[in-house]
């Protein structure tokens, strides 16, 4: 784990805080009294005995419901959901389902045997329902854990900066599939280094025509957007291009509701070029 001393040093002069998320593969806790003394941490913990023992011996009203933020936010009428036929199939089925209840959270300190001082550690208890058709079985109570060194956050804020780290594995999941950055055709380490840099080259294209986007919505919506989706609505437009006497004409033949969006932050990036001319 030394590119992990080595980010930090890196990125240090240019932030005032450095705060590092992962998974519980970065729960090295042999590390953590080094890199809490130069940065932040919020790791995962993998539910072990010890762990589940210690969060099953807290006090009821320690713990706190979850409620997560809304995903989107309707900004005039919630339309009306439509029937969810996946559920009606599942229970008419009898096929075994698992439903989530509530989520609550609390916390405790804990020293790792490897680490001299104590650290803060936010569990996440789900409460899940398993259910075979129209049948309860029975509750499952599954519990997550987040090892931090912030103390200026709350519990709820801990677990939501957590998951944020997931936006960033799906950016991984877009290089591998999307782009194909991570194919490695070439047998040598700088070749194929080369070709993912440039693969992902790709990918920066598709974000930064978001951020210049005039409607921030929009360009908001091509950030999220996977790359296939992003290719086939705004880069594989059919056009037919006319060479006159004097100009060449490029007519787009398909119309989708993003094409208004392309015009628009093309002369955007036009106006922009002249600025800087």
């Amino acid at each position: 784990m030394e590119w992990i001393d080595r980010a930090i040093k890196l990125m240090k002069p240019h932030a005032e805080r450095v705060c590092l998320r992962g998974d519980t593969d970065f729960s090295l806790t042999g590390n953590f009294d080094r890199w809490s003394e130069q940065a932040d941490v919020v790791f995962g913990m993998d539910a072990r005995g010890g762990l589940i023992k210690r969060a099953e011996e807290l006090p009821r009203d320690v713990w706190k419901g979850l409620k997560r933020k809304p995903k989107d936010t309707v900004k005039t009428e919630e339309r009306q959901k439509p029937e969810n036929i996946k559920e009606r199939i599942v229970k008419e089925r009898e096929y075994k389902n698992i439903r989530l209840e509530s989520e609550h959270v609390a916390e405790f300190e804990y020293r790792p045997e490897k680490c001299k001082k104590s650290y803060r550690v936010i569990v996440l208890r789900k409460n899940l329902s398993v259910e075979k058709g129209q049948r309860r079985l029975f509750d499952d109570i599954r519990y997550f854990f987040h090892i931090t060194t912030l103390r200026d956050r709350t519990a709820e804020k801990v677990v939501e900066l957590a998951n944020g780290r997931c936006d960033q594995e799906n950016v991984i999941e877009q290089l591998k599939n999307g782009v194909n950055a991570m194919k490695l055709p070439v047998r040598d380490l700088m070749s194929n280094w080369a070709y993912m840099v440039i693969a992902s080259l790709s990918w920066n294209f598709k974000a930064w025509f978001g951020l210049l986007m005039p409607n921030r919505e929009r360009g908001e919506q091509v950030l999220k957007m996977e790359f296939r989706r992003f290719l086939n609505t705004l880069i594989l437009l059919p056009c037919q291009i006319v060479n006159t006497g004097r100009k060449i004409v490029y007519r787009i033949l398909g119309y989708n509701d993003w094409v208004k969006d392309f015009f628009a932050t093309w002369e955007r990036i036009r106006k922009l070029k002249l600025c800087m001319e």
